[in-house]
């Protein structure tokens, strides 16, 4: 008989592959019965038997063990680059095309600007065209030649009136409550043919211009005052002179005027028109002092003017007349 001699290394090296499938054997049946349900994920290790060298030098060495389960795998931690192609949003075919969108509209501005036009017409009249779009229905006096009175505007800050010239170059100024003010000019070159007549206060001092002419008597056909001011017609005509009232007398402090003129240098008939200034006695004015400003002119001649203060009588002679003859100058005309 052969007796074979079994070295110590070897007894080793297969004593310890032996112990190492126990073990591995061991924790598989050990996660398969606490995980029954992950039991059928799980396959027995493969064992593999290299076979010894015959040196006797070469351990026992396992390979290819994998596991059928596994834990989640972290993704990468490399950056994700995006691709260089732009993404396109496709519109949709049904949609509608955007129309073009409205251009702004230039913001609208508001002028304040104020312009006063003079323009001359019959009977040596002035037209004066007032336009303040700021000053809607705002009082405003004008001014000319030591002439003055005051007036509103209307709701779209605009006022016409006919005044009559004191000057040949004559020259209106407007001025509002606020300070502002415009100027207009006019040459007037029938000027000369006319006699003018003015007075002029503030308040309620209640003066009047009473002129007869030609010997008329109060209420005849001559009279002309207040309740009979004819109108400029009949002074381009050359047949009689008439009277005019300037001025917004429910306004406090107003100032007023009252204007009469006569064609002098155009009329075919001589004679005589007396002039007289009245005042009448009122509430407003009675028992105290009143003040007015007359001013005259003779054709083409210099302007007269003269300041008047009277002392009216007291409240029991409310609705009497105050008559002054001798303030006025009255006028004589020759034959044209």
């Amino acid at each position: 008989m052969f007796k074979t001699k079994i070295s110590p290394r070897r007894v080793i090296t297969v004593g310890g592959t032996l112990f190492c499938a126990w073990g591995i054997g061991y924790l598989m049946q050990s996660n398969a019965q606490e995980t029954p349900a992950e039991q059928h994920d799980l396959e027995a290790p493969e064992v593999v038997m290299l076979p010894l060298s015959k040196a006797g030098s070469v351990p026992l060495q396992l390979s290819d063990i994998r596991l059928t389960s596994a834990l989640p795998v972290a993704p990468s931690s490399e950056p994700v680059f995006l691709p260089d192609t732009p993404v396109v949003l496709a519109a949709l075919s049904t949609d509608a095309p955007i129309a073009d969108l409205p251009a702004e509209e230039t913001a609208p501005t508001f002028s304040c600007t104020h312009s006063v036009t003079a323009t001359p017409t019959a009977a040596a009249m002035v037209t004066l065209e007032i336009d303040a779009p700021c000053m809607v229905r705002d009082r405003f006096t004008v001014h000319h030649n030591g002439m003055m009175f005051t007036d509103v505007t209307s709701d779209a800050g605009k006022r016409v009136l006919s005044v009559p010239a004191l000057a040949s170059d004559a020259v209106f100024v407007v001025s509002f409550s606020n300070g502002d003010g415009a100027v207009a000019r006019a040459t007037v070159t029938s000027l000369e043919y006319y006699d003018r007549v003015v007075v002029q206060w503030t308040g309620d001092s209640g003066f009047q211009i009473h002129a007869l002419e030609y010997g008329a008597e109060y209420n005849d056909t001559g009279h002309v005052w207040a309740g009979d001011a004819r109108d400029m017609t009949d002074a381009a005509r050359g047949e009689g002179g008439f009277l005019a009232r300037y001025g917004a007398g429910d306004l406090q402090d107003a100032h007023m005027a009252e204007v009469y003129s006569f064609p002098s240098g155009m009329t075919s008939r001589a004679g005589e028109v007396q002039l007289s200034l009245e005042a009448e006695v009122t509430r407003a004015n009675c028992d105290r002092d009143i003040e007015a400003q007359t001013i005259q002119r003779r054709g083409s001649g210099a302007l007269k003017v003269q300041d008047v203060v009277l002392a009216m009588p007291d409240c029991s002679a409310v609705g009497d007349y105050l008559v002054l003859k001798n303030l006025l100058n009255d006028l004589k005309i020759a034959r044209n």
